[in-house]
């Protein structure tokens, strides 16, 4: 679930024909942020200059985020699984974003990622767990992936339990996107002999 907060915290809004300025923030003022202790600032997310509220989860978002790393794991085996970690993106977006994926999978040990972030070409997958921010995670968030080029995108819609797979990334689309039921299975690309079922990620 997905909150974005403008204006952001320092901002003076004006008032325009508009409505309120908005402050847009860039990665180094968002670390200057974290570095400054103020309490909440670890449940903030940047993407496209926007401070999004990360933590506004409910329980069947969190058990899903639990279910679907948990089968990672068994798949690519834990080192290679980071959840809730931040990524870089494509230069044009790196200024202004830093997003932070439920999960994802890594091309090389986590170990090699003691303080830098994993960049596009060092992930298998990325996945977001969507309830009320499923359009979010298919317009912004697609889009920002798209972009940074990886190669592929999982979208778990809890609410309407199924699966949205987003593949070939183009010109800053996927051009390929395929929708699984609770029931349908699917493997990833980096596993083609791992079956995945939505229904896998969904307790009750």
């Amino acid at each position: 679930m997905a909150t974005v907060l403008t204006p952001a915290p320092d901002a003076q809004p004006a008032v325009t024909e508009q409505g309120p300025r908005r402050k847009l923030w860039t990665r180094a003022e968002y670390q200057r942020l974290e570095e400054s202790g103020l309490p909440g600032v670890e449940r903030l997310e940047l993407v496209e200059g926007e401070l999004i509220d990360k933590m506004g989860q409910n329980q069947p978002h969190a058990l899903s985020v639990t279910c679907i790393v948990a089968w990672l794991n068994q798949v690519f085996g834990w080192r290679f699984v980071m959840f809730a970690s931040p990524i870089d993106v494509s230069p044009e977006d790196n200024p202004t974003s830093e997003p932070e994926p439920d999960a994802m999978v890594l091309k090389r040990d986590l170990s090699q990622f003691p303080t830098d972030n994993p960049r596009p070409d060092d992930l298998h997958l990325v996945v977001e767990v969507s309830d009320s921010s499923l359009g979010w995670d298919l317009s912004t968030k697609a889009g920002l992936y798209a972009r940074a080029g990886v190669v592929e995108y999982w979208v778990l819609d809890v609410v309407a339990r199924r699966l949205i797979v987003h593949r070939d990334p183009s010109e800053g689309i996927y051009k390929t996107i395929l929708v699984r039921g609770q029931n349908d299975p699917i493997a990833p690309l980096a596993a083609p002999q791992a079956e995945f079922r939505p229904a896998d990620a969904f307790i009750a």
